[in-house]
């Protein structure tokens, strides 16, 4: 069987900062995506990386739903449809200095996490921020390990030592597969108590889309219909459904 270096146009932005700028579409160039044990083939040629790694999944579950997204492209390559792709591309081609700089980037969040920023008005969205943000406070306590402080407003608020030893031991702990989601997670939800909570299976996706973006959702219940605010939502849904998609296939 032939290999196949995938085209440049095919971007893996690093996870952890999110997307990109999108690179001009590429015609499809193949018939038909299918698996071949863990690897990806397009017709007989296996699928590689940009860094010219042979995309080879840990799991069948993995390759399938990779695979999927290569069959499903219509007449161009769109590359912000394939999530789990980019996931699978960064997660072979870091190496250790991207394991090193996610796990920084997850770690950071102690002192920054969504979940303890409050609001110190009005009294509803304080309400809301304390139902769906107290239980994830408290289960990063109790099941991470990691006592965060809750403060109000956007100010970094110093975190224990210990909680950021946690939270770093328990990213070191994961595979890079499992690490690059996490980071991607972190980055979209603003948030490591999201992105563990997905990881863990704490949260689903839309749980996660409701706790990381209930801050935008108040504004537009509050202040009306915004479609711009509203895509970049619906984004964001779409890429922490994504992601909940890449994780199960890790488990499956």
């Amino acid at each position: 069987m032939q290999t196949l270096c995938a085209r440049n146009e095919v971007r893996v932005p690093l996870p952890a900062r999110g997307g990109g700028a999108l690179y001009p579409m590429t015609k499809r160039f193949y018939d038909h995506a299918t698996v071949h044990g863990n690897a990806v083939a397009l017709d007989t040629r296996v699928l590689r990386t940009p860094a010219g790694r042979i995309l080879e999944a840990p799991t069948l579950a993995l390759a399938a739903a990779v695979a999927a997204e290569w069959e499903a492209q219509g007449e161009h390559i769109v590359p912000a449809s394939m999530t789990l792709t980019q996931l699978a591309f960064a997660a072979i081609d870091g190496g250790a200095p991207a394991r090193a700089e996610r796990i920084a980037y997850v770690c950071k969040f102690a002192e920054a996490d969504l979940c303890c920023h409050r609001a110190p008005a009005p009294a509803e969205l304080v309400a809301q921020q304390a139902t769906a943000w107290d239980p994830l406070v408290a289960w990063g306590a109790e099941a991470l390990g990691a006592a965060l402080p809750v403060v109000t407003g956007v100010l970094p608020a110093p975190a224990p030592s210990a909680a950021i030893f946690a939270l770093r031991a328990r990213a070191e702990a994961l595979d890079d597969f499992r690490l690059t989601a996490l980071a991607h997670a972190a980055g979209l939800a603003g948030s490591a108590l999201i992105a563990f909570a997905l990881a863990e299976g704490r949260l689903d996706a839309e749980a996660a889309f409701a706790a990381g973006a209930l801050d935008n959702l108040w504004s537009l219940e509050r202040w009306g219909e915004d479609a711009e605010a509203r895509g970049m939502l619906e984004r964001l849904r779409g890429e922490l459904n994504a992601l909940e998609r890449f994780i199960r296939a890790l488990s499956s």
